[in-house]
């Protein structure tokens, strides 16, 4: 045993700590000099698994002056994609090397981080650094960058399936090919006393990950192409994570149930929860429902205020940490909360998780859940919370898909060109580059493996002479070429830059501020556009009054008033994942099948009886289709079962196809479980069905076709304009109106679509189209399931329990939320009475 392993086993002792199987696998694997990705579940003591090694490696190296030596230099880079993360990781590192009398600095650098503390951080690096995909960017973009990093160890992505499939994710497969250069650029003069493995040359990266179905993959992007599959290894903790996981049952299950009650009429089976338990997390799927969820209880149970907090992404920075430390002291008892603390956050305090409504996806609630009894050993406790009746049955399927250990899969982003446009512009704006040698570097990453010698160069002239069409205008010629070199000599060009850097895009926010001084945080200035000087609305628990709006802040004051508007956030509504699809399926086919083991199936007798005796319970070898008429029009309604983005595409490539066979015009509604196509006139289904209505015959062209694909590619087109840098959204403080953002990128995207169509960015936008909005290769595989069903097609008098929650969401979109619910009380009490 060498002296780094007999001091971190004698650590772990002085704490009557075993280690796990796992974290010894880990540590040979870290000794052994190779990179990989390790699988544990959330509070196993991955963190340490990680840690602990890089120790025992620096130990090893300085036996004799470990506790002496200084100015080390940066040794470890550990990358989170949430800056809540870094706190709890950095005082978790930073009580072992203080028990080790280790005298290191362990620091952060984020967003948040105070311009003095990252001023600090370049004259004196610390060994350890936490941050985050963005701040590992900007770093690049300092001058003499690759001084930061040539001492440098290790990588370790933390999350890493939270940054996979995303632009983050695809930013940091560049950050960490660069890095790699920089290791193998960097000569090591080894000293004498220490003994350097083989591979010690070579920077080690390895990533941590919760479950996922494509754990192998996610090694491979993470890693990139340069390293083969035998200097990787996949760790897995193999844990028995044990995780009770239960349903609230409404006393009294509705046959017409609808999405909109937000879950509130279980709240007082909620608080009955949360009283016996020493402290809760509610997780709701929305910051808006967070905030009446937050004010419902307040209102409810008073004797909470004091003891109870809400947590998410657009409340100030300041609030969001006082929460996070009182949680961790035991001080509150309950927080409502978004997805803002899914990820690893210790809490320990926390033996109690209620979600909300469906997470839509089983690794979601399974993240969720494991915030409950976050240290090994420990059981984790969640609690599903149906927001209407049918919702049920995706309780049970998360329940059977956990059971299963069945995980959704993270798909990898490709040739995402607006990430390597703004990558390209960050290296010329710090020490330059030359094409021809980052260009294998770029190829190297999984992202960008098939990219090739003409869209890079396209990319090229774009930052250096504004393509074919933008060359006129200075704005677009940001990089200029001295002796083969790329660089950025601009100082205002630089500046903008490093201003607009990262892949997060969202609305144009509006800080919200009370007039005596004091920041609550933000909200998208849509919603303060709607409000008058002198509304009322609520937002971080608190009744505010609009003032005044100035310079993108809008000024407020407490208000007595207790009614008023709650904010909405963009991005509310998320689709059912193809793993929770089909689980959802099994179940309803075990219902079919009077297979009612489940107590939600139980529960949901009544709907399903009353579905079965109106229409048709579809069995798994079924399609079902039902048609109804009413004073509205012809309905009909389909289920696939795929989640509503899928639904939506099916829906308008349907319309397209009938109206080929006879003109008319179709209203569209859907949910996640099926969609509706009504009209005036009756639709000629039949005719459909025997002229390949679900065939994937052509399927690309006539989705296209049936719906504006032009419009949906310029929407996707602002923020990859944003991304590239073609439109710069302001200094802080004076941000660009959403208005104007819109108006600048849609102009961009008409002069390219009409003079350069073959625009890498351009043809980006429709791909992004196709695969995040209508998701394309879900939709084709759907069809294909669904030609191999027997199709089953019922017509009622009525609407079916299935097809009513439908029908609400197209009246949603006509009706206030007062009158919606008043009209839909009214047809529920109609159609029970006729049932």
């Amino acid at each position: 045993m060498t002296k780094g392993e007999q001091i971190i086993s004698a650590w772990f002792q002085s704490r009557n700590w075993v280690q796990f199987p796992f974290q010894k696998e880990m540590e040979k694997a870290y000794l052994d000099g190779f990179s990989g990705l390790l699988n544990a579940p959330t509070g196993s003591g991955k963190t340490f698994a990680l840690f602990l090694p890089f120790l025992v490696d620096y130990i090893n190296r300085y036996p004799h002056e470990y506790k002496t030596r200084k100015n080390n230099g940066l040794l470890m880079l550990w990358i989170t994609p949430l800056r809540a993360l870094t706190n709890d990781i950095r005082k978790a590192m930073q009580s072992v090397v203080d028990d080790l009398e280790i005298p290191w600095k362990i620091a952060t650098r984020t967003g948040d981080t105070p311009a003095k503390e990252k001023q600090d951080l370049k004259k004196k690096q610390p060994e350890v650094l936490l941050t985050t995909p963005e701040s590992l960017h900007i770093m690049l973009a300092q001058k003499e960058y690759p001084k930061l990093f040539q001492h440098l160890q290790v990588v370790v992505v933390d999350e890493w399936h939270e940054l996979l499939g995303t632009k983050r994710g695809v930013q940091l497969e560049l950050g960490l090919a660069r890095l790699k250069t920089i290791a193998k650029e960097v000569k090591r003069t080894p000293e004498p006393e220490v003994q350097f493995s083989a591979s010690s040359n070579r920077l080690r990266i390895w990533g941590i990950s919760a479950t996922i179905g494509n754990l192998e993959q996610a090694a491979e992007v993470l890693l990139g192409r340069d390293l083969q599959e035998n200097e990787i290894r996949l760790i897995r903790a193999n844990l028995d994570k044990h995780i009770i996981i239960e349903s609230i049952i409404p006393e009294n299950i509705e046959n017409f149930s609808w999405a909109g009650h937000l879950g509130i009429k279980l709240l007082p089976q909620v608080m009955e929860i949360v009283a016996q338990s020493k402290t809760t997390l509610i997780f709701t799927n929305t910051r808006s429902q967070t905030e009446i969820w937050y004010q419902v209880i307040l209102e409810k149970y008073p004797e909470y205020a004091g003891i109870i907090a809400m947590h998410h992404g657009s409340l100030d920075n300041d609030l969001r940490n006082w929460v996070e430390e009182a949680l961790h002291e035991g001080i509150l008892k309950l927080v409502v909360c978004t997805s803002s603390l899914d990820l690893g956050v210790d809490f320990r305090p926390v033996d109690t998780v209620i979600q909300v409504g469906s997470p839509k996806g089983v690794a979601r609630f399974m993240q969720r859940a494991g915030r409950s009894g976050h240290h090994p050993g420990a059981i984790s406790r969640a609690w599903f919370v149906p927001t209407h009746s049918l919702e049920l049955l995706e309780g049970a399927a998360i329940k059977e898909a956990i059971k299963e250990g069945i995980f959704e899969s993270r798909d990898p982003m490709l040739l995402a060109m607006d990430v390597l446009m703004q990558y390209l512009v960050t290296l010329a704006v710090s020490d330059g580059f030359r094409p021809q040698e980052i260009f294998p570097e770029i190829k190297s990453t999984y992202a960008y493996a098939d990219l090739n010698e003409e869209e890079f160069q396209q990319i090229l002239n774009f930052i250096t002479k504004g393509g074919k069409t933008l060359s006129q205008y200075d704005e677009f010629l940001k990089v200029e070429v001295e002796n083969g070199l790329y660089k950025v000599n601009n100082r205002r060009v630089a500046m903008r830059h490093r201003l607009s850097m990262g892949t997060i895009v969202s609305d144009v926010s509006m800080r919200i501020k009370y007039l005596t001084g004091g920041y609550l945080g933000s909200i998208e200035e849509d919603f303060i556009a709607r409000l008058k000087i002198g509304d009322n609305f609520w937002f971080a628990g608190r009744s505010l009054e609009l003032v005044k709006v100035k310079d993108m802040t809008a000024f407020v004051k407490r208000s007595a008033s207790s009614k008023g508007k709650v904010p909405s956030w963009m991005g509310g509504r998320i689709p059912l994942s193809t793993q929770l699809s089909a689980m959802f399926r099994k179940k309803l086919d075990e219902v079919a099948h009077a297979i009612e083991t489940d107590i939600e199936v139980k529960a949901l007798h009544p709907l399903f009886q009353l579905q079965q005796q109106l229409s048709h319970l579809p069995e798994k070898s079924e399609f079902l289709i039902e048609k109804f008429q009413s004073r509205d029009g012809h309905h009909i309604f389909f289920y696939p079962f795929e989640g509503r983005l899928v639904h939506e595409g099916m829906a308008s490539l349907f319309a397209y196809r009938l109206g080929k066979i006879k003109k008319g015009s179709y209203s569209i509604a859907m949910n996640d479980y099926g969609f509706e196509l009504l009209s005036d006139e009756p639709i000629p289904l039949e005719e459909g069905l025997t002229q390949q209505l679900f065939s994937i015959t052509n399927l690309l062209g006539d989705i296209q076709n049936s719906l504006n694909a032009n419009e949906m590619a310029r929407r996707r087109f602002r923020d990859i304009a944003h991304i590239a840098g073609l439109v710069f959204t302001g200094f802080p403080g004076r941000v660009m109106k959403n208005r104007h953002l819109q108006a600048s990128t849609s102009l961009l995207f008409q002069v390219f679509n009409e003079y350069e169509p073959d625009n890498v960015l351009v043809r980006q936008a429709y791909n992004e189209a196709l695969q995040f909005q209508l998701e394309e290769f879900r939709l084709r595989a759907a069809l294909q399931r669904i030609t191999e069903l027997k199709i089953v097609i019922t017509e009622s008098e009525r609407p079916t329990p299935f097809s009513f929650p439908i029908m609400v969401d197209r009246l949603r979109e006509k009706l206030s939320t007062e009158s919606l619910e008043d009209r839909i009380a009214k047809m529920t009490v109609r159609y029970e009475r006729n049932s």
